[in-house]
């Protein structure tokens, strides 16, 4: 993970406070009624210096999604490699995106849902290139229960049931409820291997 992270995944460095700073704003006001002096502002430069880091404002929300990935990717590879069996590791996966998705990316991750559409086809392309690999992580340990015979449904398709399990919940989730993101964990996992043949 980046050194000193900030609460949205991004590092603290003047270009990573720019980033939290867009990704702030492109989830409050939306990517396109955020202006780049709206940025600058946010941060207290001019905003001829967001210039110096990057040519367009879809650069800047390209680089907001491309650093949230990075960081979850290698979040995901944490959670894979700290258990042993294929069950703990789903388990990890999903308390790693619900982390995510609710905790310190959420504003980030949020964009990156809400204002994909606003990414050129080049910048979409990479993105997908990237989100590729996380989602590698997410099958390889799906099709490895699957094999176990812990589900009978399609690894690929399950995942996508899970994606939208886990990516709904910010908008219900709070974490002064009772239930820990620890308990939700448990609740997804039990809704996958719960299928039995």
């Amino acid at each position: 993970m980046p050194d000193n992270p900030s609460i949205h995944g991004i590092d603290d460095s003047p270009r990573g406070r720019l980033l939290s700073a867009a990704a702030q704003l492109f989830r409050a006001k939306g990517f396109d009624r955020t202006t780049v002096r709206d940025i600058a502002a946010a941060v207290g430069i001019q905003s001829g210096s967001i210039f110096h880091h990057f040519k367009t404002k879809e650069d800047i929300l390209y680089a907001v999604m491309e650093e949230v990935i990075r960081f979850n990717t290698e979040r995901l590879r944490q959670a894979v490699a700290s258990a042993d069996t294929p069950l703990e590791r789903l388990r990890n996966l999903v308390r790693a995106e619900l982390t995510a998705t609710v905790g310190d990316t959420r504003e980030a991750m949020t964009v990156m849902v809400q204002e994909w559409r606003c990414l050129g086809e080049d910048n979409q392309r990479r993105a997908l290139a990237l989100r590729d690999v996380y989602e590698r992580l997410w099958l390889d340990v799906l099709g490895d229960l699957h094999a176990e015979g812990a589900f009978r449904a399609d690894p690929f398709i399950l995942r996508r049931l899970i994606t939208g399990m886990i990516g709904w919940t910010p908008n219900w989730f709070s974490t002064n409820r009772r239930l820990s993101l620890d308990d939700l964990a448990d609740i997804v996992v039990e809704r996958v291997v719960g299928e039995r043949s």
